[in-house]
């Protein structure tokens, strides 16, 4: 049983890596391996469109000039895919989104190898628009046929300054009710 989690803030310790370590621990201790991989600040580059990846059916994408391949595989063999991403104008980092875009492309032409995984979106806001970056996130899971992971309110907190989020209670709390549900989904599904 794994859950890989894909931080998307260029800030490796801030506020979107809090987030995610707070879900990831909670997991860790139902005995689930968990691997946090950061994208954020990461060169990342952007679909092209040009359908090689149905043309080749792979696994991969043409691009191989970044770690986006790297991570397919590592998302092929989990059982949980969190995407976490910091809030830029009521939507996901950059780096999240030519993620994304690349690997449901890959994915979609290879059989739709996300399908009936299980997905949670994550985000780390200012004052406003989270909400928008964790639907972002929860559409992709949605159009790769993957089951979404909610908590006891939106999967985000509210924090400006790095290390601001840990005294938004609310919002930890609802990440370690996250990394519960996800628990329990991971072991209930589990293809042994």
């Amino acid at each position: 049983m794994k859950v890989i989690a894909f931080n998307g803030s260029p800030n490796k310790d801030g506020n979107t890596s809090l987030l995610i370590n707070h879900t990831l621990r909670v997991i860790e201790r139902e005995g689930i391996k968990t691997e946090l991989i950061q994208i954020g600040g990461k060169k990342i580059n952007p679909c092209t469109a040009c359908w090689k990846c149905f043309e080749n059916q792979d696994q991969r994408c043409v691009q191989e000039a970044d770690m986006v391949n790297d991570c397919i595989e590592k998302m092929i063999e989990a059982d949980a895919i969190i995407i976490a991403t910091p809030t830029y104008f009521a939507g996901v980092s950059p780096e999240i989104k030519a993620f994304m875009d690349r690997t449901f492309f890959v994915a979609k032409a290879n059989g739709d190898f996300f399908r009936q995984k299980l997905g949670a979106g994550i985000a780390a806001q200012r004052r406003a628009g989270a909400v928008c970056a964790v639907d972002t996130i929860n559409h992709f899971f949605s159009i790769s046929g993957m089951f979404t992971a909610g908590s006891r309110y939106w999967n985000l907190a509210m924090g400006l300054k790095p290390g601001d989020v840990e005294t938004d209670e609310e919002g930890i709390d609802t990440m370690r009710q996250l990394g519960e549900n996800i628990a329990w989904f991971v072991k209930k599904t589990h293809k042994k």
